[in-house]
């Protein structure tokens, strides 16, 4: 093979983005080498200019006509630009609100932004991987860098055991979701790619079935710990809790967005024949997540357990998109997954700013912050509505969109208890916009009493008033700027051959249940 026949199919440009986030993660490292502590600021800065580039490159890759790259291990469509998008932009936001957190807790800025960069890394490949030594690399990539962040505040000891728990549940499922794909393996003839395997997997004899069953359910237990979906959530509040609060923001939007752009690719592409099969499984995850994840919601006394279990019943919300399986589902995830990238970072932002200043994250404690911090009071309150559905906000027309492509897709069970959840998870986040709003000057919690004065002019500060600013409009604007990112979200599903052919093989499918039902009729 000569020069230019090896340059054409590893078509290494597809990668560019992931390339540039490369480099900006070496020239962190050697800032840091030969800087030090000096160059915190200039690091988070070096940092966010190279997401923010890579995002660039990624808007130039939008339907590229040649999206395939390194002999088929990583597919560059859009359905992957998206995804890559969202994880790129949670990863900015992340760096805005930990920049005065890491700072304050006497750690390396630079450590934790190299290990944040990895993992942003490992979740931008795994959204375009199609291969499975290439998804296992890349979700390890992102898995172990996550763990590294959950224990990265080392003389926490809620840190710690946060870290013990996820290193010990992720270390499982990931050895459950490795026999999965193993038996896939296997059962395919030795193929490593998904198409290849589907080729495979159809030249099946019936009594291989029940092998491809079991590769299916331990593949969707892995993919169901990486969404935090019910009942593989157990790792999620304890670890939301004692976490560093920038990483369990990072692990709500990009790593969850890289679980359900693998889950898309790898359902649809390797498990075609299963299709009955895998929508009763995530069915069932959808009906448990959106059920326990809101209830127990309304318990809690954390803040950050509360916006845990709150992420397990959005999760729940968004898988009613992969199972309607129709061009409106998946584009109503994609659209979903971009407006909660910024209502749940803000509201992750506004707990860090509140536990900067007062040293705790307890809800009581907000009572009457409306009287000492107007900014926080507010946005807060308006990235909680959203999560909550609550219009004109981005969150309300992000429900729409789902429940509306499930009651089109037949889904009428799922979509009813989409909405009997949604008006539960509107108590607690009012709750919590009551406790800081409604409340009297002489009913302020005493934390409030003490609360510092408001100094925007400390190391850090200025990024995360930025963070707080940005989650805000989006937030806003997204609902009233809702129908061009739905098209732009529509347009990345129309330009994605697999999800087209996805599309079009469930519609014949029901066409011919109709019929079959009409001639029994």
């Amino acid at each position: 093979m000569d020069f230019a026949n090896l340059a054409a199919q590893l078509n290494a440009g597809v990668i560019l983005p992931e390339g540039i986030v490369v480099i900006t993660l070496l020239l962190v490292l050697i800032i840091d080498l030969i800087a030090g502590k000096k160059s915190a600021q200039t690091i988070s800065y070096v940092a966010i200019g190279g997401l923010l580039a890579a995002i660039v490159a990624l808007y130039f890759q939008w339907d590229a006509a040649n999206p395939i790259a390194f002999f088929g291990e990583f597919n560059g469509d859009t359905l992957s630009v998206a995804f890559r998008g969202i994880i790129a932009l949670s990863t900015v936001s992340t760096i805005l609100m930990s920049i005065r957190y890491v700072q304050q807790s006497g750690t390396s800025l630079a450590e934790f932004i190299g290990i944040l960069l990895t993992a942003t890394l490992g979740g931008m490949f795994l959204s375009g991987a199609t291969e499975l030594v290439t998804i296992f690399i890349s979700l390890e990539t992102l898995s172990i860098s996550s763990y590294l962040m959950t224990g990265y505040m080392k003389r926490d000891p809620r840190s710690n055991e946060a870290a013990l728990k996820y290193l010990l549940i992720g270390a499982a499922s990931s050895a459950v979701f490795l026999y999965g794909v193993s038996l896939l393996y296997g059962l395919s003839g030795g193929q490593t790619q998904l198409s290849a395997i589907a080729q495979g997997v159809a030249e099946l004899q019936s009594g291989q079935s029940l092998g491809l069953l079991i590769a299916l359910v331990f593949a969707i237990a892995g993919i169901a710990f990486k969404i935090s979906a019910v009942p593989f959530h157990q790792w999620t509040p304890d670890v939301y809790e004692g976490s560093p609060t920038p990483v369990v923001a990072f692990l709500s939007v990009g790593s969850k967005a890289a679980g359900f752009a693998l889950a898309i690719r790898l359902l649809i592409t390797a498990f075609p024949l299963l299709s009955d099969q895998w929508h009763f499984v995530f069915t069932a995850l959808t009906i448990l997540s959106m059920i326990l994840g809101n209830v127990v919601a309304l318990t809690q006394s954390s803040m950050k357990r509360m916006l845990a279990y709150s992420s397990i019943g959005q999760a729940g919300f968004v898988m009613i998109g992969l199972i309607a399986g129709t061009q409106a589902g998946y584009a109503s995830m994609i659209f979903y997954m971009l407006v909660y990238l910024f209502m749940n970072l803000g509201a992750f932002a506004c707990v860090i700013l509140f536990t900067l200043r007062t040293g705790t994250d307890q809800i009581s404690e907000y009572a009457g912050l409306y009287h000492k911090d107007p900014l926080l009071t507010l946005v807060l309150s308006v990235c909680l509505l959203s999560l909550g559905g609550i219009p004109p906000f981005a969150g309300f027309f992000g429900k729409i969109y789902l429940f509306w492509a499930g009651w089109q897709a037949g889904l009428y069970t799922l979509v009813l208890l989409g909405l009997l959840t949604s008006v539960v998870s509107i108590y607690y986040y009012i709750r919590v916009v009551k406790m800081m709003v409604v409340k009297e000057p002489q009913e302020m919690s005493d934390v409030v009493k003490n609360y510092p004065e408001i100094r925007w002019s400390l190391p850090g500060m200025r990024p995360l008033q930025v963070g707080l600013v940005m989650s805000l409009i989006a937030t806003s604007l997204a609902g009233i700027l809702s129908n061009p990112l739905f098209s732009l979200a529509n347009d990345s599903v129309v330009n994605t051959p697999i999800l087209q052919q996805a599309v079009i093989s469930a519609e014949l499918s029901q066409g011919h249940q109709v019929s079959f039902m009409s001639a029994d009729n």
